[in-house]
């Protein structure tokens, strides 16, 4: 019932999607940490100077989000009918909570950044909001994005393996080692990056990614 050209487009689909959300959540991060350089974001002040650096990451986000939805979409609509429900599901209700916490983080920030004398529970809010909760999100995020390409073959084993490192790390040490949000925006980019470029290569080169191997 799947026009050939629907197929075709979905890896190329996810793929622009996901660097479009790499390219955007990475910058907002380096945006934010040129702001707030700390490792503690929670506690260390705002260079007066630099809170355009903040504004313009909250400017970002949104639009981050959006990219990351329709990769997200992208990416179920490649699995197809062979996904594995259990893993689909982990799949989904994490993308959703990752875009929900990251929101929800930017509006906190945005309204602290609002306020003459900053509280330190707003920003303590917001930060963890993004650094403990939509972390561990992407976490888990990457966990099933990994298996579900491994279980398909759809994925070489050395980015499978390279997903659960950077799952782990964000899981365990994200939220307490700066500069480590920029994995997650890194993976996206690894990951499209490498299905824009199984998507050129022409058939009888290794595994396609219409179809498991």
């Amino acid at each position: 019932m799947e026009p050939t050209t629907d197929r075709l487009k979905t890896p190329r689909a996810a793929g622009m999607a996901g660097v479009a959300f790499a390219l955007l959540l990475g910058a907002a991060i380096v945006l934010m940490r040129i702001a707030i350089p700390s490792g503690d974001a929670a506690d260390a002040p705002i260079d007066p100077d630099r809170r355009w650096a903040v504004q313009v990451a909250l400017e970002i986000v949104p639009f981050a989000g959006i990219c990351f939805l329709w990769f997200m979409g992208a990416l179920r609509a490649h699995t197809g009918e062979a996904e594995d429900r259990f893993i689909a599901t982990v799949f989904l209700g994490s993308g959703f909570l990752f875009v929900a916490t990251l929101f929800a983080a930017a509006a906190a920030a945005g309204t602290v950044l609002q306020e003459e004398t900053p509280s330190d529970f707003g920003r303590h809010y917001a930060y963890t909001l993004l650094a403990t909760y939509a972390m561990r999100m992407a976490a888990v995020f990457v966990f099933a994005t990994s298996t579900i390409g491994r279980m398909l073959g759809v994925f070489p084993r050395p980015l499978a393996f390279l997903g659960t490192v950077v799952g782990l790390v964000l899981l365990v040490l994200g939220s307490g080692v700066p500069w480590s949000e920029l994995l997650f925006p890194a993976w996206a980019l690894v990951l499209s990056l490498y299905i824009l470029r199984a998507r050129r290569e022409p058939a009888g080169r290794g595994p396609s990614l219409s179809e498991p191997s």
